[in-house]
């Protein structure tokens, strides 16, 4: 009975391990990382979630958000992307020029574009994300709408129908979107089903949109899909993407651009 209990110990232990470095886990990944079945995946996922360790999502789990477990901690200090994420938000902001009308969605690399758009002057920026627009509230040079509809609590964002309606009135010149995927055949995917639609409104208005994720999305497929890559997009991330898959998504004409790189 010990052994039996350690064993499952260690593995929700490898669990949290690979939740803090990729943000997302799915059932089918750990099954195999794991060597057991998916049923006791589940089983583990399902406990831990009660337990507020993560959060399920169909097909998955989640980190816990550091806003929600860890309130009083920096995201620096909670992201072992932010780094990354920092110079992701550094190359978007090149796009960026004073009077630009653009839509943010929610996301801790949405979070950290914010923070780099205080730089610019006159800007009206439209967001779901609840702690997005209290920061760029603070900023006099930037003309803040937040749209309305559900609120997602966990992870302070608004959708639903009243948010889409909302988002109807507007035709911004940039949608910058945080994603949990982006591949070549699967295009650009989320595990939030109900942001989803958002997101792909927003890309429906916007004349020009940015998809802007760290190493870990690309080649990646999260639940939900948004919408697939074309000429449209620009795709922003990290010098430790895997090139092979940064090729695939240029072949579907969608631009690559690293940060940090010429």
């Amino acid at each position: 009975m010990a052994a039996g209990r350690l064993k499952i110990d260690i593995r929700r232990k490898k669990i949290l391990e690979l939740l803090a470095q990729n943000g997302q886990v799915t059932v089918t990944e750990l099954s195999q990382l794991l060597d057991t079945t998916q049923t006791t995946i589940r089983t583990d996922l399902d406990t831990m979630a009660a337990e507020k360790r993560l959060v399920r999502i169909p097909g998955g789990a989640v980190a816990v958000p550091a806003q929600a477990a860890q309130k009083d901690i920096p995201a620096e200090r909670t992201d072992a992307f932010d780094v990354q994420k920092r110079a992701i938000a550094a190359q978007t902001l090149q796009h960026i020029q004073d009077g630009d009308t653009l839509f943010l969605n929610s996301g801790t690399t949405t979070l950290r574009i914010a923070e780099a758009l205080c730089a610019r002057k006159r800007l009206c920026v439209v967001t779901n994300s609840l702690r997005i627009a209290e920061l760029l509230a603070g900023n006099p040079e930037t003309h803040v709408v937040l749209l309305g509809g559900e609120i997602n609590a966990i992870y302070g964002f608004t959708f639903g129908d009243d948010a889409i309606q909302q988002l109807g009135r507007y035709q911004p010149a940039w949608a910058i979107l945080s994603v949990d995927g982006v591949n070549a055949a699967q295009g650009v995917t989320t595990y939030h089903a109900e942001e989803a639609m958002v997101n792909r409104m927003m890309l429906q208005k916007a004349h020009r949109t940015i998809i802007a994720a760290d190493c870990r999305k690309i080649g990646r497929a999260g639940f939900t899909g948004i919408c697939q890559l074309d000429d449209h997009f620009t795709v922003i991330t990290d010098s430790a993407a895997k090139r092979e898959e940064l090729d695939a998504i240029r072949a579907v004409g969608a631009a690559v651009e690293v940060a940090g790189e010429t």
